[in-house]
């Protein structure tokens, strides 16, 4: 009897727990959504794209990172030259995967690897939209303090009109 009073009072907390994080909605409760925290800006320079031209998968272009430079609360430093940026464009829709890695100030080298898609046509109610986001997955050596970005998921988005090549916005999912 102890045992089923004490799994209804759980029942009930966890309820009551739920019911704290979620939202107020017309069509129902949903779950607040999660947090994000600003990690870094990456300031990359790029050599001109090339294309491999139609292939049964789309368009194939690449398009070469020279260098360039990042800094945000907890890192800072340059950005390698030798990697790409592979993109697959279909119609209105691109597939991006970036694969490049980056130097901190102190030295410790990251590997990044950055998928993400652009897409350029209308929304739901047939209004033009443009949407590009892409998310980098960090490669650090396990005994770096940069140790932290193996073990979260990530999300970027890019911000124009800043100088040559791309300025793309980090931020960690909490």
């Amino acid at each position: 009897m102890k045992k089923f009073y004490l799994v209804s009072i759980m029942a009930v907390l966890m309820s009551m727990s739920l019911k704290a994080q979620t939202k107020d909605g017309a069509a129902g409760d949903y779950p607040a959504a999660p947090g994000m925290e600003f990690v870094m800006t990456l300031k990359v320079t790029l050599d001109a794209p090339y294309t491999v031209g139609e292939t049964p998968k789309g368009r194939r272009t690449v398009i070469p990172i020279t260098g360039g430079t990042f800094e945000g609360p907890l890192l800072k430093g340059t950005i390698l030259n030798g990697g790409a940026d592979w993109q697959l464009a279909k119609g209105n829709r691109t597939e991006l995967e970036a694969i490049y890695s980056i130097k901190t100030d102190d030295g410790v080298y990251i590997h990044i690897r950055n998928r993400g898609i652009i897409y350029n046509g209308a929304d739901a109610n047939g209004q033009p939209s443009f949407y590009f986001k892409a998310a980098p997955q960090f490669e650090a050596p396990e005994d770096s303090k940069y140790a932290w970005l193996n073990n979260a998921l990530f999300v970027c988005a890019p911000a124009w009109g800043q100088g040559e090549g791309i300025t793309l916005h980090v931020w960690k999912i909490k």
